[in-house]
């Protein structure tokens, strides 16, 4: 018996924005698949450094 499970996570840059400083925030959209069935989506706010291209974590 075989048992393969096929799964795939996709991200896609839904927007752009310049924040203050040298910061830009990306609205990112991942989707999570399970053989070619979505299952699970979920919008998040990056903020990537203008510069340098490195993504920074912001603590509230």
């Amino acid at each position: 018996m075989c048992l393969v499970f096929v799964c795939d996570e996709d991200e896609r840059v839904i927007g752009r924005h310049e924040a203050p400083g040298a910061v830009q925030a990306v609205d990112v959209e991942t989707q999570w698949r399970l053989c070619f069935v979505p299952l699970y989506f979920k919008s998040k706010r990056r903020h990537i450094c203008s510069i340098c291209g490195r993504r920074l974590v912001v603590r509230y």
